[in-house]
């Protein structure tokens, strides 16, 4: 009588993860809801789009998965549903994931010097792993766009005198503070990953990696991650994929690196993305970094960037108004493309909306 006792719940267990919907080839999917909530949604997420100014929010794609299944999906604009959208910085979580898949491999700990796998970083041997994922690396960077192109390191990475060897011309950037100590938001950081991953799963293997470890395992067949000419990817910013195909990554984060019956990732690695960086101070950006994610809530608990929002909600964003939430507590998935140009889209706003639309509250 006891065993059969200990049996029920394991059967149980078993039951729920049954039960579980996950994509195949295509999304499962569910009516979708409709009312005041939805109308508020999409009143702020698609005003009418002014292509010629390209002035105010401009969502070329919302897209919505609640418990594994799409829920809401509208695009504008020129996306469609088999559109690779460009991500910009969401690349970085993006390859953050994809480093989650070779730490489960045991290839590599996160306080393993940087130089150890990037030999031109030996002038700075203090930097590890971690430092880089925090955007902590100490080097002295300038991640300014359109606002001041002329003192911009991440420009001069991207489109001239870096644009051949973006690592390279990284690790030659002087130093500002010791490693690991001071946030300081660089593409250089990420592309400086992106190097040291070649050393670490091997160039023969390094060019179809991010296919092999992630994608195809997901299921995503149309992705494109553009590379510099020394074969890099360009991990800060060119990944290139569909909204539908975003949302598999955003629901293997959400469920802690489990993909179906299967732990791709580690569970201590998903931790790490969603730990708070101990020295990012109020003000420094519009999130708060963890582990090349960023996140609503911060050692400080005073810290919260997006107040209308679960603290849990963690994303990964993008230039332009690109964005990948995740909100474990309402078990939701939420991407977000955009052409943005103004900075007058707000994230708080839009997480505010899409929770009272799909989770029926707003949460303090």
């Amino acid at each position: 009588m006891s065993k059969g006792w200990f049996l029920i719940p394991l059967l149980l267990l078993n039951l729920n993860a049954q039960a579980e919907d996950w994509p195949g080839e295509q999304w499962s999917s569910s009516p979708p809801p409709t009312g005041p909530a939805i109308e508020a949604l999409e009143q702020y997420a698609f005003v009418p789009r002014d292509d010629a100014t390209r002035q105010g929010i401009r969502t070329d794609a919302l897209l919505v998965i609640q418990d594994g299944r799409l829920v809401y999906e509208r695009y504008a604009g020129p996306t469609t549903a088999q559109t690779p959208h460009l991500t910009w910085s969401i690349s970085k979580s993006l390859l953050a994931t994809v480093f989650g898949v070779a730490y489960g491999e045991k290839r590599f700990a996160l306080d393993d010097p940087a130089a150890r796998y990037y030999p031109p970083l030996k002038r700075h041997p203090g930097m590890t792993l971690a430092d880089l994922f925090h955007w902590a690396s100490g080097l002295d960077w300038q991640e300014d766009y359109e606002y001041a192109p002329l003192n911009s390191s991440v420009v001069a990475m991207l489109y001239t005198r870096g644009r051949h060897d973006m690592a390279a011309f990284t690790a030659g950037h002087d130093s500002f503070s010791p490693p690991g100590q001071v946030f300081r938001y660089s593409s250089g950081d990420s592309n400086l990953l992106a190097a040291a991953l070649k050393y670490i799963v091997g160039p023969a293997s390094y060019a179809d990696y991010p296919w092999t470890a992630l994608f195809d395992p997901l299921g995503i067949r149309h992705a494109t991650w553009e590379t510099d000419a020394s074969g890099t990817f360009v991990g800060s910013s060119y990944a290139y994929l569909t909204a539908r195909d975003l949302a598999r990554v955003g629901l293997l984060m959400q469920r802690d690196g489990r993909w179906g019956d299967r732990q791709l990732i580690p569970k201590d690695w998903i931790a790490f993305s969603r730990e708070p960086f101990t020295r990012f101070q109020a003000g420094q950006d519009e999130a708060v970094p963890g582990g090349h994610w960023w996140l609503n809530r911060a050692a400080d608990r005073t810290i919260r960037p997006w107040p209308d929002a679960p603290p849990d909600t963690f994303a990964a964003l993008g230039h332009w108004g690109q964005a990948l939430y995740i909100i474990p507590s309402a078990r939701l998935v939420i991407v977000r493309y955009g052409d943005d140009r103004d900075g007058s889209y707000r994230h708080n706003e839009l997480l505010k909306r899409a929770m009272a639309a799909f989770a029926g509250t707003v949460q303090p």
